[in-house]
């Protein structure tokens, strides 16, 4: 059966990416186009957009139109942006008073109204390219107020009778919060009386919460974090919301795209390896301790870290552990990433200290995520919560071994080697603690000291997969579940 999908985002990779959202909305929607479905993807034209391969027209009828937020009326346009055969056509939402700004996203008082527009710009542009979608799948706080949208239009327009509503979390820990008095300003006009009586009555509107109450479907990003969220643990305030629907959030693991992260063919890497033929690995390794002026010295394990430094990831964890071990000569580390402040400083004094064990450095540069995870014997992921992930897959292809916390999607992809059975696939430990770390690496020190162990380790997760063919036949079946939903 062939489906009508709009999918709308705020990120879509390699356009506009941050996380792994646009990670996911690259993989859907392209898996959804080469299955032969009709997909809508909608999302803003950043000024940062990147454009490359991106060839953007206007479309007849969807050009100098407005919308009102409260007393706020904004002009705006939808755009085409053509990529070729192999991928969907894009719908660019154009609006530069919101959307002509450094970033794709930012903290001013109009945050919010930059993606109701694109929320209600994509069901205009569904309404004038007469694109009827049995599925329309929204993503995080940004696009979740569009079940209520849609339920406010599906009542009078027969384009939208048969669409139902998927609503993906990719992070609870980002709800859009809003003040009560916000509640002019959502573009509901006589729908607003549908926002949920009990926040206003606290004096808010939290729109991912609103989402969670009116989409068709929740979804989420794997098995283990849907149940996470629905615990006052880690609910953040919506777990009862969650329970509330009555029936199991769908938790469906992220997968890698296997096209730009493979071993044997990454474009990032100079040397390329495979399970069969690690030679390529042992050359990626002393070419990334060259590149960052690292000693190569092969008894202790080197150690990548690439991360947004923040709570969530669990970076802290490590302030006391990581100088112990680097002083003792344990290990060393090949950290990228910037986030919090005194993150970034700590990496940078334990790199000043130890300058050939130690090498950060600070941003984002796709090329030596891609090198640290060839180059690597190690990754290091001690994240509080982690609704998915995709290093630890990567680190997998790549023969590197994880190193993770039991939480969210690292539980769910990652299995904790044991040396009596030779099965396993990376080190796991369980609380979010310093004691926990330093366990797990001295755990992942002595198994590397055992190169008959270390062996086995490394090709039990090469043998992994993680592929989004896999992954996608999930998404079908969640879309087949909404489509029986009635309102």
């Amino acid at each position: 059966m062939t489906l009508s999908v709009c999918f709308v985002t705020a990120e879509l990779a390699p356009h506009a990416k941050v996380g792994g959202l646009a990670d996911v909305a690259a993989a859907l929607t392209r898996l959804l186009h080469d299955q032969g479905h009709r997909v809508l993807p909608c999302l803003p034209l950043y000024a940062d957009l990147d454009r490359d391969g991106v060839t953007i027209e206007p479309i007849a009828g969807l050009q100098g139109l407005e919308l009102a937020f409260g007393a706020q009326r904004y002009g705006y346009s939808v755009l085409r942006g053509r990529r070729g055969r192999s991928l969907p056509d894009l719908m660019l939402v154009d609006c530069p008073a919101l959307y002509a700004r450094p970033g794709f996203y930012g903290n001013g008082p109009d945050e919010h109204l930059r993606f109701l527009l694109l929320c209600l710009a994509s069901l205009e542009a569904c309404r004038r390219l007469q694109f009827s979608p049995d599925i329309l799948h929204c993503h995080d706080w940004h696009t979740a107020l569009l079940p209520l949208y849609l339920k406010s239009v599906r009542v009078a327009d027969p384009l939208f009778q048969r669409t139902r509503s998927v609503l993906t979390i990719h992070n609870l820990g980002y709800q859009g919060v809003l003040p009560a008095a916000a509640a002019g300003e959502l573009g509901l006009g006589e729908a607003v009386g549908m926002l949920d009586a009990g926040e206003l009555a606290e004096g808010r509107i939290n729109l991912l919460g609103q989402g969670l109450r009116d989409a068709d479907v929740v979804s989420t990003v794997s098995p283990t974090y849907a149940k996470e969220i629905c615990t006052p643990e880690q609910g953040m305030g919506l777990d009862g919301i969650l329970r509330a629907r009555g029936e199991p959030i769908a938790g469906i693991l992220n997968g890698v795209d296997a096209r730009e992260w493979d071993p044997a063919t990454d474009r990032y890497l100079p040397w390329h390896f495979s399970a069969n033929d690690l030679s390529g690995k042992a050359r990626m390794r002393e070419a990334l301790c060259e590149r960052l002026g690292l000693d190569p010295g092969v008894g202790r394990p080197l150690v990548g870290i690439v991360t947004r430094f923040a709570w969530q990831k669990g970076v802290d964890l490590l302030f006391e552990v990581l100088p112990e071990a680097v002083s003792r000569g344990d290990l060393a580390l090949a950290v990228l990433g910037s986030g919090e402040r005194h993150c970034e400083e700590f990496f940078a004094r334990l790199a000043a200290l130890h300058p050939r064990a130690v090498a950060f450095r600070q941003g984002h540069d796709e090329e030596l995520a891609h090198w640290i995870e060839a180059g690597c014997d190690a990754f290091l992921m001690p994240s509080r919560y982690e609704p998915c992930g995709l290093n630890q897959m990567y680190s997998l292809r790549y023969g590197t071994v994880p190193i993770v916390r039991r939480t969210g999607g690292l539980a769910d992809s990652v299995k904790h080697y044991e040396t009596t059975s030779g099965e396993g696939t990376g080190i796991v430990f369980q609380d979010a603690d310093t004691g926990a770390v330093r366990w797990a690496l001295s755990r992942i020190c002595g198994l590397y000291a055992d190169r008959e162990q270390w062996s086995r380790l490394v090709a039990n997760g090469m043998a992994e997969d993680f592929s989004w063919d896999r992954q996608f036949e999930r998404y079908l079946e969640l879309y087949a579940g909404a489509q029986q939903k009635r309102s």
